[in-house]
């Protein structure tokens, strides 16, 4: 397989004008679709840009390569445009883009990989990248791609020979050893990881420099360093936005930081990694992968993907338990079953459902600070969080060392992974200086311990504030009254601001936090005002058609699935594409549903489900009014807010429809 095999004539259109990164990301997934690659459109353009929302794939030096690998392609394949004029891609060099390839991924299979490779590489010849630029027809384009490949790639090598140009050893053959090595990573393993390996080779050419590149590309490490290269090296590059097996470089000095500065600074990179004055790298089993201390990020961006890391992992225990919580209630409903204070145990199979469901529940708190420990601090952040969230969880204290019937809750688990985390990535540090014979027990024995120590007391010392606080929450809730409108539209707004995002998990987050403190009404009013967005659009999609793209109008149906089974994530295109309208539009929409649902007293158990737990809604029949007038009133706030679509709008859309 060649790359010409992955890049049709119909995936290629040149000298396309778009105004924005959102307007390119369509056409490139328009000719995706057009060239019969996908087979779920909307599945793969929400992974598109869940990759874009982790970083941008614009490289610099005027290319981007958004990348997606997901179930939804049908077929590896490529989509390019060019851009003669140039699109903002939030590139790190703060140039415009003018080639952009999109690559569709697979779930499964690994030969395209190595071809994607290979244009990842080839991409750093900015000779050839200009040519590209200059072609007049998709044909042109395709033959500049087979003669380059034909040259780097002659078909008669070997598979093993054809690999990449980053797997080989850029190296003077005087050399009597390999100088510098390198390690090159992004979370996908196809883009990125390629050309950084490739921007090091060729820049250690230049200064005659013998390199080997290993590229932990999404078909697994290729080109791995051996134990005696890493012996013999004078210095050592992790480039790389995602953990790599880092305790082989134990003792070496070592360069570690971000992928895209493979690209962007190879030359910086080689140097510091030659000059000796690099830092000598001592694995202690942290965190250590790959970003010089997350450079660049602000202390904000770190804390919120500790979080994430945590609430991610915890998510299926919640919702999967939550639900079979449900569906014992719901049982014991059916079988007339008194709800006394065995609701939900009185019949066999409800006590079953809620006994397992109890079971997953209750690893709530301990998964989520085990998890946050974990991000921070890698395995030795592990056990301090798990401890920490399940002693918050059983409100352990001094005078009630085995816990009590209050917990400290959210507050108290969160509390807890950070904490436990933070303190063993200072405590890993201090262990750098003990004696090197001790080495092999600080994993297993001295992390442990001491970690084991902290936490305990940490805990029994703070639970109380904690739980003092919860009861306070608990009791402020309770007396809010009618206030409690005010606090369902706030909670329904903020599902609908990021959708998805930090706002929109905190709400979630509380809506969780209070199911535990037993005020169901506050999740109900934030699932509902996560189900809003995808149903406003989708009904503004169908009966206001002048105020969306052809594209847009092909895709909404799938948004009324989306929106009752309560995944907000459908609305993200339509808001990347018009965010100061459809924002606001929907943040209206859910911020009425979410009051609707206080007002007349909506309870919901389950912390996920969409439509399909309504029956466990308490007072359903208004809830579901409170979700139609929700959606109802985004739709008209679509409908006044969203201008009509423009001739030349009408015209890219025609030309999309033409090519889908």
């Amino acid at each position: 397989m060649r790359i010409t095999d992955l890049l049709a004539p119909e995936a290629i259109e040149l000298g396309v004008s778009v105004a924005s990164k959102p307007d390119a990301i369509e056409k490139l997934i328009s000719l995706h679709e057009g060239a019969g690659n996908l087979n779920d459109v909307e599945t793969y353009r929400e992974a598109i840009l869940a990759r874009e929302a982790g970083g941008t794939t614009a490289i610099g030096e005027g290319m981007a390569i958004p990348h997606a690998k997901t179930d939804a392609v049908a077929k590896p394949a490529l989509a390019a445009i060019t851009v003669p004029d140039g699109v903002d891609y939030e590139a790190p060099d703060g140039q415009p883009s003018m080639l952009l390839f999109m690559i569709a991924a697979p779930s499964d299979g690994e030969v395209h990989l190595e071809v994607l490779a290979r244009l990842m590489t080839m991409l750093m010849d900015v000779d050839w990248r200009n040519q590209l630029l200059a072609a007049q027809s998709p044909e042109e384009f395709l033959k500049l791609i087979d003669d380059k490949e034909r040259e780097k790639f002659p078909e008669e090598e070997p598979a093993e020979e054809a690999a990449p140009a980053a797997a080989a050893a850029a190296a003077p053959a005087a050399a009597d050893h390999i100088q510098v090595l390198g390690v090159t990573a992004c979370p996908t393993g196809i883009a990125h990881t390629y050309m950084a390996a490739e921007a090091l080779v060729q820049q250690a050419e230049k200064m005659g420099v013998t390199i080997k590149v290993e590229t932990n590309g999404s078909g697994g490490a290729k080109n791995v360093l051996t134990k005696e290269e890493i012996e013999a090296a004078d210095g050592i590059i992790v480039a790389a936005d995602k953990n790599v097996e880092m305790a082989r470089f134990d003792g070496k000095k070592t360069v570690i930081t971000k992928v895209a500065d493979g690209i962007n600074k190879p030359e910086e990179l080689i140097n510091r990694a030659l000059s000796g004055e690099a830092p000598v790298y001592h694995h202690t089993g942290a965190a250590e992968a790959a970003s010089d201390s997350a450079e660049g990020e602000s202390i904000g961006r770190q804390v919120y993907k500790h979080l994430m890391e945590g609430v991610s992992h915890m998510l299926p225990f919640v919702v999967a338990g939550g639900i079979f919580i449900a569906l014992a209630f719901l049982i014991d409903t059916i079988m007339g079953a008194p709800q006394d204070g065995n609701f939900g145990s009185n019949t066999p199979v409800a006590a079953w459902f809620k006994g397992i469901g109890g079971i997953s529940f209750g690893f709530m708190l301990a998964i989520l600070a085990g998890y946050i420990g974990r991000s921070i601090a890698d395995r030795p952040g592990l056990l301090v969080g798990f401890v920490g969230g399940a002693m918050a969880a059983a409100g352990c204290t001094f005078g009630e060392p085995s816990g009590q019937a209050v917990s400290a809750g959210f507050l108290g688990a969160l509390l807890a992974g950070f904490a436990g985390g933070y303190f063993m990535l200072w405590f890993e540090k201090v262990c750098e200086h003990i004696p090197q014979a001790l080495d092999g027990m600080k994993p297993m024995l001295i992390f442990p311990l001491v970690g084991l120590a902290f936490i305990g007391v940490f805990m029994c010392a703070i639970n109380p504030i904690m739980i003092a606080i919860n009861v306070g929450i608990g009791e402020f809730l309770t007396g809010l009254g009618d206030a409690k409108i005010l606090l369902g539209l706030l909670l329904g707004g903020m599902m609908a601001i990021d959708m998805g995002g930090p706002i929109n998990k905190a709400a979630y987050l509380f809506g969780l936090a209070s199911i535990e403190l037993g005020n169901y009404d506050m999740m109900a009013a934030v699932m509902i005002g996560g189900m809003v967005p995808p149903l406003a659009i989708a009904l503004a999609c169908t009966f206001f058609k002048d105020r969306w793209t052809e594209t847009e109008l092909k895709s909404a149906p799938v948004n009324y699935i989306m929106g009752l089974s309560f995944i907000t994530e459908g609305a993200i295109p339509y808001a990347a594409a018009d965010p100061l309208r459809v924002i606001p539009a929907c943040v209206i929409g859910s911020a009425v549903a979410g009051a609707i649902s206080m007002f007349f007293g909506c309870t919901l158990m389950a912390p996920h489900g969409g439509i399909f737990v309504f029956a466990v809604v308490g007072n359903w029949p208004m809830y579901l009014v409170a979700l139609v007038v929700g959606a109802v009133v985004g739709a008209l706030m679509l409908r006044i807010l969203k201008k009509k679509v423009t001739p030349e709008e009408e015209k890219i859309s025609e030309e999309i429809a033409a090519e889908a």
